[in-house]
């Protein structure tokens, strides 16, 4: 069993308020959720209203796919956040 897991951290202009970002955060989880089997969270940064960190992880049978799966849950979320995409932890 091998696991892969990043923090993926935004920047999210346009949110003037919590809520604002809670909206963004809910969504993208959603979103990415629903489309790969992955465990996302919140994980940091949670009293900041523009900034979003959001922990990744995916686990499979080969290193190989682990790493291809957790490459294209980044890529999507980078391309459907409603944020800049400003730091990648892998």
């Amino acid at each position: 069993m091998y696991t892969e897991s990043a923090k993926l951290t935004f920047h999210v202009p346009h949110a003037h308020s919590l809520k604002d970002k809670r909206s963004v955060t809910r969504s993208l989880i959603e979103k990415t959720r629903h489309r790969f089997n992955a465990s996302i969270s919140e994980v940091d940064t949670q009293d900041v209203h523009r900034t979003l960190s959001i922990g990744v992880s995916v686990v499979s049978g080969s290193i190989q796919h682990a790493q291809k799966s957790l490459d294209e849950v980044m890529r999507y979320m980078e391309n459907n956040c409603a944020g800049e995409l400003i730091g990648i932890e892998i």
